[in-house]
């Protein structure tokens, strides 16, 4: 028999807020996260704004030594994950530890730790590094440290593929416990840098946007004028969990996880592919392993990056694959509120898409304001629209030409 995979705990920290309730309410309100940037000083650099995580204490979550020994990207993935298992009701014992695993993906890992080393080498030379540069930096530190700090001593992941990476977690994770491999998995992604290096990189790639006088109206996917996308930080956390374990122990169930599409577009390494090839056929592969039709689908978490490119690509990719059904769908980027997460993108994503359903209301695009004649499709302009809903597709894509599709069905 197969078996099925259910959310069962969910948490945030985000630009919005630092737990799912506040990120949520910041959602459906159409209210932004995007402000000036105040972690540097950002003046000398071409984009000045980003989505920082304001108010967050690691304390809070974790041991002031293992505060010391972690990149700020990890601490935030503990915070995520500490309230999905409290959500889950799996964070005390009495459980198989052995098949509770954990997959916190990121883009970037331990950047603001690697930078900091490396001017610290440059000014007092290498005998001054720190011995935990290497645990700090990895990729993998924020999976190994839920993994210590919970005693989850099931299967322990990271996947690293850009802006797809937390959806990637997720739809691998779904299929390693429907192989038996674990009965949960505590999934998501963490980010954390907003950090002069990222921002000044990514302003020479003229990726993102310039927007410094306006910073709450500067992401604006699907907009004529959209000008790039804004960086931001944060994590977000699903408990994936087997349904027939989750309903035995009187889980509460959000939703379930029933289609997954993962394609390369092998096209460029930064540029979508024309009519957005490699999207498609994600989309199409999660409706086939989901056993739906185009039309089953009701809305549309997009990737809606608020770049040119992006918003062009995925409205083609959408209109390829649903036909006639797309202008139907509602379809919105919840990134014109977060900014991007790169790495925890998908995972919070997901999440609208749940919480969408559960509530029976749709988070809107915000700063629509000069529609785009090449882009017809509905993207939930500026409001957020009550309609009780059944299903949702989430879509990712990443620098590499990675592409991830997700789709939830309601409890």
């Amino acid at each position: 028999m197969t078996r099925r995979i259910v959310v069962t705990g969910l948490g945030a920290v985000t630009p919005l807020g630092l737990d799912v309730a506040t990120t949520w309410e910041a959602l459906v309100h159409g209210r932004s996260g995007i402000t000036r940037i105040t972690r540097f000083d950002p003046a000398p650099y071409e984009t000045q704004i980003a989505g920082e995580v304001k108010g967050f204490d690691p304390t809070k979550w974790m041991d002031r030594k293992e505060v010391r020994r972690t990149d700020r990207f990890a601490q935030y993935a503990v915070g995520a994950a500490t309230q999905a298992l409290d959500d889950s009701g799996l964070k005390g014992g009495g459980e198989d530890r052995d098949r509770i695993g954990v997959a916190i993906a990121t883009g970037v890992g331990g950047i603001e730790t690697l930078i900091d080393q490396v001017l610290l080498m440059k000014e007092r030379g290498p005998s001054r590094l720190s011995p935990f540069l290497v645990p700090m930096l990895m990729a993998n530190a924020g999976s190994a440290q839920i993994s210590m700090q919970f005693d989850l001593r099931g299967p322990s992941l990271t996947h690293v593929s850009a802006c797809a990476s937390s959806s990637h977690a997720l739809g691998e994770c779904a299929e390693l416990i429907k192989r038996g491999q674990a009965d949960v998995m505590v999934v998501g992604g963490a980010e954390a840098a907003v950090l002069p290096l990222p921002i000044g990189a990514f302003a020479t790639m003229h990726a993102m946007s310039r927007r410094n006088d306006a910073p709450e109206k500067a992401s604006r996917p699907f907009d004529k004028d959209r000008d790039g996308f804004v960086l931001s930080e944060g994590a977000a956390v699903l408990v994936l969990e087997e349904r027939e374990r989750a309903i035995k122990r009187g889980a509460k169930i959000y939703g379930e996880l029933v289609g997954y599409g993962a394609t390369a577009d092998a096209y460029h390494i930064t540029a979508p592919a024309p009519e957005g090839e490699g999207n498609a056929r994600a989309m199409q592969m999660a409706l086939d392993q989901a056993g739906m039709k185009p039309s089953d689908i009701e809305y549309i978490n997009a990737h809606g990056t608020s770049t040119q490119p992006n918003d062009r690509e995925e409205t083609a990719a959408i209109k390829r694959v649903f036909g006639d059904h797309a202008k139907k769908l509602m379809v919105s980027s919840t990134k014109s509120m977060t900014g991007h997460l790169l790495g925890a993108a998908g995972a919070l994503e997901a999440m609208a898409c749940i919480l969408a359903m559960r509530d029976g209301c749709i988070p809107p695009t915000i700063n629509y304001e000069t529609p785009d004649p090449a882009l017809d499709l509905d993207y939930v302009p500026n409001h957020a629209r009550a309609r009780p809903i059944k299903t949702a597709l989430s879509n990712s894509m990443g620098f590499g030409g990675h592409n991830a599709s997700l789709i939830f069905r309601a409890a």
